[in-house]
């Protein structure tokens, strides 16, 4: 069956099963790659994306569920003000190490200062804790996103 998704704002069309996860619709379906398959059950945060604005593990959405929403991968994000500041902060601080889960981080973090411009280290810890990073580049990810908020650096 057919699908029309709009992803970073172009419209693409799926000849998915309804029930495929949109993880796998946009890598192996459209060539979009930049959300990773870490775990494959929502837990890893590997494949973050943003539905509407909204961090959404594409591993467990269904292509069936995604309708007229509008969807934004790592390779869209930084059109966006709040994206490009997380992603030059990102650079700036050196976070990534093996790199893998950053996209899944930046996506999470970009919808946490979009809704919450000033976030405290308590509202951080709650946004990303559903976001694991094998190489522990946590201190790094809480640096960036207090840099990327206008936020003063911890000594």
């Amino acid at each position: 069956m057919g699908y029309r998704l709009i992803i970073n704002g172009k419209s693409y069309d799926a000849d998915v099963d309804g029930e495929m996860p949109l993880l796998w619709a946009m890598r192996d379906a459209l060539g979009i790659v930049g959300p990773k398959y870490g775990c494959g059950i929502g837990y890893c945060g590997a494949c973050t994306v943003h539905m509407d604005g909204v961090s959404v593990r594409s591993c467990q959405v269904p292509v069936s569920a995604i309708g007229p929403a509008r969807i934004t991968t790592i390779e869209g994000v930084g059109a966006g003000d709040v994206g490009r500041r997380v992603q030059a902060a990102w650079s700036a601080l050196d976070v990534a190490q093996c790199g893998y889960c950053q996209a899944g981080q930046i996506m999470s973090a970009t919808a946490l200062i979009a809704a919450n411009p000033k976030p405290s280290d308590a509202d951080i810890d709650a946004a990303m804790a559903g976001n694991l990073c094998r190489c522990a580049t946590y201190v790094r990810i809480r640096a960036a996103i207090k840099l990327a908020s206008g936020q003063p650096q911890e000594a």
